[in-house]
């Protein structure tokens, strides 16, 4: 994340950045913690004490192990870890050429400030380790902006361990308009490839809760990620300028979109020029009152294409699928594929809107305009729902290709008296209700399109891997 303002980073560069952050350059970064283990082995040493093994299963084992314990570290909740940390992952980093190395956090409560991780390493967290997110400024150095944004996101103004953000202090500050930099975000990994974050617990993040920017062949599963339903951008996992991502088991409450694709903003992401692409969310349950369960953009203009959504769960949550962007993006959002999708206390299904504004700055160009085409909707159940669409496009610059078919839409006991709102929008429809707008065609027989070939990402085979785990 942008913990703080930025400015353009090279891509050989190697900066810290952010809570229990996470970055690597390189050929490999992994991040994973524990699933149901069994033990399967038994030894001496690490951390002092006797050990045995537990099996999880990654892409890549490692061929080294050692317990963040053995540099000094204390789980106390109390001693600030943040040098153990570093200190660790430089020392195992040398390992990297011999097969790798894991760092072993065991139980208890590690507090820290932000670390960065290198390559061909696995950060792995016992059931009952948490590590604690420092809650003083100078704990998290000041970044340059990402090169595809132009300056810091916010204004002014084993077996499931934890990461805890402690963001209640970060939102009280940002409310006062206290800050004067971006709120870290939990995880960010920038220009790797080859990732695995699962098996996770992410609550009370200051910020955004992943942010992968510039990697590709991603895999992000079996992530519990919390925090109320007030606090502000806590995003769920958002995907920016990444390719080849697989998003599966993973249930999410925020303050914001439980999942937004991104890809850089106005003039900055434009000029970067990288999109994201061929990525697969499954089996997802969000609850956010005030956001999307998935959103496309708003900061899109790197382009978002070939994106597909599948056993999609959403509770009590603002809407379904929305397209957010606005002139001065450019780019596009195309081949939008999403089907079997149940929704709970929903304010909107479907919405899509032209005019999010939202600038960096005043350097963007209003002609510089999105296309918005091959959106595709199909197999949906809502209930209690107060309008089933509001569909914003762009006057002269028409979202074009809208698909609905086979949806079903229950209303509230205090409907909207118009359930279809759509300006400069053009598509079709097939067995939709209530009835959808004149703009998107009737089609009897019709059926939206989805993808059945799978993205290489799942072709990817997980391992059996072995890490060491303190035994009384």
């Amino acid at each position: 994340m942008l913990p703080n303002s930025r400015k353009p980073i090279p891509s050989s560069s190697l900066v810290k950045h952010n809570e229990v952050y996470i970055w690597a350059i390189g050929l490999l970064l992994l991040l994973c913690t524990t699933v149901e283990g069994r033990q399967v082995g038994g030894g001496g040493g690490g951390g002092g004490g006797s050990w045995v093994n537990v099996e999880y299963r990654a892409v890549n084992c490692r061929k080294h192990s050692a317990f963040v314990t053995d540099f000094g570290a204390k789980g106390d909740g109390k001693t600030l870890n943040t040098n153990a940390f570093q200190s660790a992952v430089d020392h195992l980093s040398k390992l990297a050429p011999d097969g790798g190395a894991q760092l072993i956090v065991p139980p208890g409560r590690w507090l820290t400030g932000s670390f960065s991780l290198t390559s061909h390493f696995t950060l792995y967290l016992h059931k009952d380790a948490v590590l604690l997110a420092s809650q003083s400024v100078k704990d998290y150095p000041v970044l340059a902006p990402l090169p595809s944004y132009g300056k810091g996101r916010d204004a002014p103004a084993g077996n499931n361990g934890t990461i805890d953000g402690q963001g209640e202090w970060w939102w009280e500050k940002y409310k006062a308009k206290e800050l004067t930099e971006t709120r870290p975000y939990l995880i960010e990994l920038m220009y790797s490839n080859n990732v695995q974050i699962t098996n996770l617990t992410l609550r009370d993040s200051p910020n955004w809760n992943v942010h992968p920017v510039y990697c590709s062949d991603l895999i992000i599963h079996g992530l519990t990620i919390l925090a109320p339903t007030h606090s502000k951008n806590t995003d769920g996992i958002d995907p920016d300028s990444c390719s080849n991502v697989w998003i599966e088991n993973n249930y999410i409450v925020s303050g914001d979109d439980c999942i937004a694709i991104k890809s850089g903003w106005d003039e900055y992401g434009i000029k970067f020029n990288m999109p994201t692409q061929h990525v697969i969310i499954r089996h997802l349950t969000c609850i956010s009152p005030t956001s999307a369960t998935i959103a496309l953009g708003s900061e899109m203009s790197g382009g978002i294409r070939d994106v597909r959504a599948e056993h999609i769960t959403a509770i009590d949550t603002e809407s379904g699928v929305r397209i957010k962007t606005s002139p001065g993006r450019g780019a596009f959002v195309k081949d939008i594929y999403v089907r079997q999708m149940t929704m709970k206390t929903m304010k909107y299904v479907f919405w899509m809107t032209g005019h999010y504004g939202s600038d960096p700055d005043n350097h963007f160009n209003p002609r510089a305009l999105p296309d918005v085409e091959n959106i595709n909707y199909r197999d949906m159940v809502a209930e209690n729902v107060t309008m089933a669409a509001n569909l914003e496009g762009i006057k002269g610059d028409a979202f074009k290709g809208v698909c609905v078919s086979n949806v079903t839409i229950g209303l509230s006991k205090k409907p909207k008296e118009i359930q279809w709102n759509c300006t400069d929008v053009v598509g079709v429809t097939s067995r939709v209700t209530p009835r959808a707008c004149g703009s998107l065609r009737e089609t009897n027989g019709l059926e939206c399109p989805f993808p059945e070939d799978k993205l290489p990402i799942e072709s990817v085979q997980l391992r059996a891997c072995l890490a060491p785990a303190l035994h009384k």
